[in-house]
């Protein structure tokens, strides 16, 4: 290559170095100009923040939902009411302990009563005391002898969580006691309610009642009209393609 040849190649590197780094600066710069923009635009506007927030945690709420859905949704058998086949299912984490819970009963049975293709999961959560836990089993028991919502309903009408309203619910519900204290004994029981406690602590819920909706997560006492605008929003989020 001829020494002019040389020349003009190292002039047009250099041209090149100089238009990249004239093109990385500019990149810089708009990134800072951008930066301060948003800046000037969140200092002058915090009010966004709070929504922001909540926008990011449904986010990552609803990819932990999706990685553990049947954990959440498959219910424990006959721990379940509406409709089994329903296009929505509604998940509660309660424990009988827990008055919030308590309080949240009647929009329960609104719920089933006024959508007829809604499924209620219901997810025992003992995490009060250990009557709770005591209270759940039995529960899953009575579920195994298909008598979940007698015992549920009466123990939550006794207002109280002890060894003698426990008993008491289980009279009343009319379970076959020497099986249901078999099946306590057994590690199915034991099984869901340690899986539903991990399931509770990667979905971050911070106590009970908690619920998921679709691929939402809310928590504390619901009313009648929040948990129809959660299933409305499950089943919009159902009929919308995903992009």
């Amino acid at each position: 290559m001829s020494r002019m040849g040389s020349i003009a190649m190292l002039a047009a590197a250099a041209v090149a170095g100089a238009g990249g780094a004239i093109v990385a600066q500019r990149v810089a710069t708009d990134r800072t100009a951008t930066e301060t923009v948003v800046r000037d635009y969140i200092l002058a506007n915090p009010e966004i923040l709070p929504e922001a927030m909540r926008r990011l945690q449904a986010k990552e709420a609803g990819k932990a939902v999706a990685a553990n859905r049947a954990a959440i949704v498959d219910p424990f058998p006959g721990a379940i009411a509406g409709n089994p086949d329903g296009d929505v299912s509604v998940v509660a984490y309660l424990d009988y302990a827990c008055g919030f819970c308590r309080a949240s009963l009647p929009a329960i049975s609104g719920l089933i009563a006024s959508d007829p293709n809604v499924r209620i999961v219901y997810r025992e959560l003992p995490i009060l005391s250990r009557d709770s836990r005591t209270a759940a089993e039995w529960a899953l028991a009575a579920a195994l002898q298909d008598k979940f919502k007698p015992f549920h309903d009466a123990l939550y009408a006794a207002g109280r969580v002890d060894a003698g309203s426990i008993e008491a619910a289980a009279r009343t519900a009319g379970l076959d006691l020497n099986a249901a204290r078999a099946a306590i004994a057994s590690p199915q029981i034991a099984g869901e309610i340690e899986r539903n406690l991990k399931t509770a602590g990667v979905l971050g819920f911070s106590g009970t009642p908690s619920w998921v909706v679709g691929d939402q997560v809310l928590g504390g006492a619901q009313t009648l009209p929040a948990l129809q605008a959660a299933v409305a929003e499950a089943r919009k989020a159902k009929a919308t393609p995903a992009a």
